[in-house]
């Protein structure tokens, strides 16, 4: 690989720890996690259908929810990179432009979940005994899409300000609240027997509402960023498209993934509603195994973001690098772990020794899965934050699509469950070793530079 140069006035500001920046990231993913997790828990004690639709509308959710992403991507390295080359008023009106674009968006998605549900549950193939249980959990989820994209761009502008551990606070507060009224809504008090699965819905605007309301307050207090009235519905072409050119690749790859993965998800379905249980259940224990290797590579693209602003590739190199070995080791020993306890812990969510049985064997499985996805989790934002914003999606599309999607289709029909995780296993390595060739053979490199000199010329 061609050895990166550092700029020698590189400021050491945007090198901080990557642990600094990672561990409050992995706090708020744990919370997330956490309050999926509870959810799925609460209405695994309802019935299995009840499992089922809310692990089918979660997978519902996160596709929809690229709409989002391509704002907080966007908005998340190109405020980094500002920051790293010191031009904070162009980052704060970067800041405030996401948000007009937040609202767009948050309507948008509101809108598919209240007229596009049947359509959707159709396509995805729902058995019947689902679909009205699952219509009217995503028709209340609806006015919390809002909320939910205003929050995950705040979000995202506090990481981008090395404000991470104030953005955790704000996590602890809206995730802990939501758990706490999910349980209290879902399963009621006394003699109120609680709204079960629609229970959920409910907490989840209220605790949005809150975290809204923590975002504000840290944004004034922390960067001195206050938004006007206008900036909640205006769109500025000058200050948007910046974002819009990182964001749409990065979101564009996620929704390759998702309709690749939402194909899995039918297939599954085919298989029955005890396949669709055992489905949630596993995906939401491997999102703990994860947790540690997401976070790193939220953290890479934050600093490599910074590092690149401010001319420093040799720094960005090192710290990508040591993410990739960091993740390796955590999510490989997680993953482990997690295998050799999926007997006990699958009687969380069910008695059934057939779900058990399956779930067992998707989690040995999902050892070689998680180590192939540390690479995907780590470098293809680092590639995005250094400027290479269009590799991940070109080197991706077609496992997606033929491995991942294509795959389980076929592999399901076959061997069931374990074939389709042997195909998301399969996307995963085939897709880690294209995206770690692209870092260590240094193709990011004119990207970077290219960066730095577009940052250079007056905004």
């Amino acid at each position: 690989m061609p050895q990166p140069s550092p700029t020698p006035n590189a400021p050491d500001s945007v090198r901080p720890s990557l642990n600094k920046v990672a561990v409050p990231i992995v706090g708020e993913f744990l919370l997330g996690m956490s309050v999926a997790l509870g959810g799925l828990y609460l209405a695994s004690h309802t019935s299995d259908g009840a499992a089922g639709s809310f692990g089918m509308v979660q997978q519902i959710l996160e596709t929809l929810f690229v709409v989002f992403r391509v704002l907080a991507i966007g908005v998340g390295v190109v405020v980094t990179r500002l920051l790293g080359s010191g031009d904070i008023e162009q980052a704060g009106r970067t800041a405030r432009a996401a948000l007009g674009a937040c609202t767009w968006a948050g309507i948008a998605v509101a809108l598919w979940l209240v007229f596009g549900a049947e359509a959707t549950l159709d396509v995805l193939n729902a058995p019947e005994e689902l679909w009205s249980m699952a219509e009217l959990y995503m028709l209340l989820l609806a006015p919390s899409m809002l909320l939910e994209a205003y929050n995950l761009c705040m979000a995202a502008v506090l990481r981008a300000h090395l404000l991470a551990r104030e953005s955790l606070l704000i996590m602890v507060a809206m995730h802990g609240s939501h758990l706490l009224l999910a349980w209290l809504f879902m399963r009621g008090v006394g003699d109120w027997a609680g709204w079960d699965l629609n229970g959920y819905a409910v907490a989840w605007f209220i605790s949005r509402c809150i975290g809204l309301a923590l975002h504000l307050l840290m944004w004034q207090r922390r960067m001195n960023l206050a938004p006007r009235q206008q900036d909640w519905w205006l769109v500025p072409r000058s200050a948007v498209l910046p974002v819009l050119r990182i964001g749409i690749p990065g979101a564009a790859f996620e929704l390759v993934y998702r309709i690749a993965f939402m194909v899995s998800v039918s297939a599954t379905a085919r298989l029955g509603v005890a396949a669709l249980a055992t489905h949630s259940y596993t995906l939401q224990t491997l999102k703990y195994v994860l947790l540690i290797s997401m976070s790193i590579g939220w953290a890479c693209e934050i600093m490599v973001g910074r590092l690149v602003g401010a001319g420093n590739f040799r720094e960005a190199d090192l710290i990508v690098r040591k993410g990739v070995r960091n993740g390796l080791l955590a999510s490989g020993g997680l993953a482990i772990l997690v295998a050799i306890a999926s007997p006990w812990l699958m009687r969380g969510f069910t008695r059934d020794p057939a779900i058990i049985h399956v779930a067992q064997t998707l989690l040995w499985i999902s050892v070689l899965l998680e180590l192939g996805r540390v690479f995907n989790l780590v470098i293809p934002g680092a590639l995005r934050a250094s400027g290479d914003i269009h590799f991940p999606l070109q080197s991706g599309v077609v496992s997606q699509l033929l491995m991942l999607g294509l795959g389980s289709y076929l592999l399901g029909r076959t061997f069931g469950l374990p074939g389709i995780w042997l195909a998301y296993a399969g996307d995963e390595c085939l897709r880690a070793a294209m995206v770690w060739w692209r870092w260590k053979s240094g193709g990011w490199l004119k990207h970077a530079q290219a960066t730095v000199e577009g940052l250079r010329q007056p905004q």
